[in-house]
Formats: C-alpha cells, structure tokens, sequence
C-alpha cells in the first residue's frame, strides 16, 4: 500500500497507546462491495491528504444491524448494535464518519438508546465541514467544470436526517452545472432498496423504482448522477446499465468526485 492508502486500525493504534480523532466506519458495502470499495479508498486518500488522525475497526468491525431491522428481526439487531457498542464504547470511540446513510441513520438515532452515544457525522457533512473550513481546496478548473451533475437525494440522508444542503455545496465546489431531478429533495424518490428491499427481489409491478429513477436522472441531461449511498449506487448503476446509458452516465459518490480534484 501506498502511503497515501494508509489505513490504522483502533486495535494497532491501542497497541501503541494512541488515539485517532475520528473513526471511520467502513461498512458492509464499503467493505464487501467492489464498487463501492472505490469510494472506501477515495475517502481514505482524503483523510491521508489532509493529514486527519483517523482510523477503522478492520476485522473488528460488525454490521450495524440496519437490515435485520428493517426486514423484521429485531433480536438480531439487538445482539448486533449490543456487541458494536461494546466495542466501540471499549475503545473510548467519541466521533464517527461513515459514507453509508444506512450506518449512518443507525449509529446516530437508534444507538444512543442501548449506551451508545458517539458524534455521528455522514461523510457528505464532513467534506462540505474540510471544504468551509479551507482545510480540503479543490482545484480551479477541475475534469468536471461545466458539466451537469445531478444529486439523488438518499432517503436516509435526506427524509430522515433533513441533510439536503452539504452534499449539493460539495458538488457546487467542483464549478459543475447542478440540475434537479423533478423529484428531489424532501419529495425525493427513493432508489428502491430501502428497508431492506436491497437484499430480495421485487414484487411485481408495471416499473422497477431504480428505472423509474434512472429515467428522472437522464431526463435532466446530467453526465454524472451524483450519489452518497452504497445502495443507491448499486440501484442506481443498475438502473443506467439497464438502459445501456452506462458510457454517457456515470453514477459516481461524492468522496469520489472529490478525490479526483483535490488540490
């Protein structure tokens, strides 16, 4: 590994008697998911550009329980969040960042009532904080200067968190033309893998919800579908590669369209 791709475990980082500022919760998808792995090593190149104490849990690291939840098993979800929290809290964890909605949405509102109480921070929130604050410059004239980005809103970041703003101002740094979609915002339209839906097929039906989504992206005619959700990718990269858009339209995260302009 490059220096840049150097990744600290909370474990190597004990041994050694230190601790990071923040803890970067990887995921499932950012973790398992090859696609998604690239914007686990984009955020990662980020936090090692700016020189930011952060580390992961690595092999230590457990899924959040979000989609036993969802789906209805809420023992499983119980015995999940019980043993992350114990780790984390066995780590004096205090600031979490997490590119997944889905963790995200989970650590923030639903830990804090079994002992878990950690600053929650997406990383959409945390890159438009770097970019405020002058820490993360981006380049003037960078590869994505006038050309049209359009934002899909993630119903756990957007509806159920009202975090509408930080991404939309991470994208508005790149000087790209930001389009809408009709439906954004709070009357967004989910990709369709929300509550648990990712992980079974859907019922019948006149339209998969990922076209329908796909079909409102193209209409705006935006090069780049810009995402900051692991599910939504997958939805969304399904949606475009269905319509055989997948060399005009890219569906790209934030942390990636960042890293590819930092200055």
């Amino acid at each position: 590994m490059s220096a840049n791709n150097n990744v600290p475990t909370m474990a190597e980082l004990a041994a050694a008697g230190e601790k990071p500022n923040i803890l970067f919760w990887v995921g499932c998808a950012g973790s398992y998911d090859q696609r998604y792995q690239k914007v686990t090593q984009a955020l990662v190149e980020i936090l090692n550009h700016l020189d930011i104490s952060f580390a992961v849990l690595g092999p230590e690291e457990s899924c959040t329980g979000d989609p036993a939840r969802r789906a209805g098993n809420e023992f499983l979800f119980q015995m999940q969040a019980a043993a992350n929290i114990q780790l984390l809290n066995g780590y004096q964890v205090e600031t979490i960042v997490t590119a997944c909605p889905h963790c995200f949405n989970t650590l923030k509102n639903e830990y804090p009532e079994l002992g878990g109480d950690y600053e929650v921070i997406h990383h959409s929130v945390f890159l438009q904080r770097l970019i405020d604050e002058g820490r993360l410059v981006i380049k003037e004239g960078g590869s994505f200067k006038g050309r049209k980005i359009t934002f899909h809103d993630s119903c756990y970041l957007g509806r159920a968190n009202g975090i509408y703003q930080a991404p939309r101002k991470v994208l508005e740094t790149l000087d790209a033309e930001l389009v809408e979609m009709k439906r954004c915002r709070t009357t967004g339209l989910c990709c369709g893998a929300g509550g648990a839906q990712m992980f079974k097929e859907p019922e019948k039906g006149n339209k998969d919800i990922n076209n329908e989504r796909v079909d409102e992206a193209i209409d705006t005619g935006a090069e780049i579908v810009a995402a900051a959700c692991p599910f939504c990718m997958t939805m969304l990269s399904d949606g475009v590669k269905g319509k055989g858009k997948e060399e005009e339209v890219k569906v790209l995260d934030l942390a990636e369209l960042i890293a590819q302009n930092k200055g």
